[in-house]
């Protein structure tokens, strides 16, 4: 016998003869063979279920329960991953359950026992952290809290709203984001437009060059384009590239709040997934209350697109390589100024591959689907 727990063991062959008869692979012996003992179960009563929630806004359960001894440690609490689970299970609280740790380390509910409640437990229809209600999109598990004030997510959505394809304040990295929320500076997004220079030069770690280098970088991201500001919101769904689109389409801020979702879904490569997730984040009071506190903070809500003429209508054009001239940044509005869009993707769709130095396999798969390759010389033809 043996003093102490263990969750499985390995068993050899004894005999060396017989080792170099069964040999081995390049990753493993033949002659040993692991064997894992069942996991320790054992009954228990559910005492409550807490709601968490996450950075991401998702609700997650977990299973308050009776301590009891399993596998060597007092287990206390238990996930419970998502509604379906719960449903699945026929969880309540006061229902005794079987418990154990999935691997020997995670605790997990693995069946109910006595029923001692009445039907299955029901997610909250608000969140706990804000009070706003929650949502589950079709074909998903997770339920969760789209609001972009919310407590529980107010750091991930910081570091989101204020990152390089957002609203690109340099100088506000997660780590400064961070110490701005736990001195208070930060209690929601809005709060970023009425920084004090003269606090954050008192911080620890910190001068007033540093501090007036931040102050300045807030202030130029008030003039950011639309796109720039529907992107830093952090709409599910929404990538850098759909909030330019909605920007362009709609051209103010008020515009998009108000689209429909069939208004929406005239717009070039939206789903009707991505168009509801807009219409849902800004029919919440707490979207809406965020703009009107950007707005009174001089933030730009209107499209700074300026459409030159249309003779790329209707084109795709795909960027590879390294362009002489321009950064493909400026390529790509300067596209966008004469009507067209640029992908990240090559398809039989694309118009034209713009290629530069050192390009890769976007040039191999334009070549490949007989797309129209041209140079930094031909494009600049192209804008004269």
């Amino acid at each position: 016998m043996i003093a102490f727990d263990i969750d499985g063991a390995v068993i050899k062959v004894d005999n060396f003869e017989m080792r170099e008869i069964l040999g081995s692979t390049s990753k493993f012996p033949k002659w040993a063979v692991a064997f894992k003992y069942p996991p320790e179960e054992k009954q228990t009563k559910l005492i409550d279920i807490e709601i968490a929630v996450g950075r991401t806004g998702v609700l997650t359960p977990t299973a308050v329960l009776e301590p009891v001894h399993l596998a060597g440690t007092t287990v206390s609490r238990a996930t419970l991953h998502n509604q379906d689970f719960i449903n699945e299970k026929g969880i309540n609280i006061g229902d005794t359950v079987t418990v154990r740790k999935a691997g020997d380390i995670i605790p997990e509910v693995l069946c109910v026992n006595d029923k001692n409640s009445f039907g299955n437990f029901v997610f909250p229809e608000f969140c706990p952290s804000c009070g706003e209600k929650v949502i589950r999109e079709e074909g998903e598990a997770a339920i969760r809290c789209i609001n972009p004030e919310c407590p529980a997510q107010l750091l991930r959505n910081l570091i989101h709203f204020c990152s390089r394809d957002a609203m690109d304040i340099e100088g506000l990295g997660p780590s400064i984001i961070e110490t701005f929320v736990d001195n208070g500076f930060i209690k929601k997004t809005s709060d970023i437009y009425h920084l004090d220079e003269y606090k954050i030069a008192q911080l620890e770690g910190f001068k007033e060059t540093s501090a007036n280098n931040i102050i300045t970088s807030v202030n130029k991201s008030k003039e950011n384009d639309l796109g720039k500001l529907i992107f830093a919101l952090g709409i599910r769904h929404i990538g850098a590239k759909a909030a330019k689109l909605l920007a362009d389409k709609f051209k103010n801020i008020d515009a998009v709040m108000s689209a429909s979702v069939e208004d929406i879904l005239t717009i070039e490569g939206y789903g009707e997934i991505m168009a509801e997730s807009v219409v849902e984040f800004f029919s919440s009071e707490s979207a809406i209350e965020l703009i009107n506190e950007l707005k009174e903070a001089s933030v730009n809500t209107e499209s700074k697109t300026v459409i030159k003429d249309n003779r790329f209508e209707g084109m795709t054009f795909v960027l590879t390589g390294t362009l002489e001239n321009y950064k493909r940044s400026e390529a790509s509005k300067i596209i966008e100024s004469y009507g067209g869009k640029t992908s990240s993707s090559v398809s039989k769709n694309t118009s034209y591959v713009l290629s530069g130095e050192s390009s890769g396999s976007k040039l191999d798969k334009a070549n490949a689907l007989g797309v129209k390759v041209i140079n930094e010389s031909e494009f600049e033809n192209m804008i004269k």
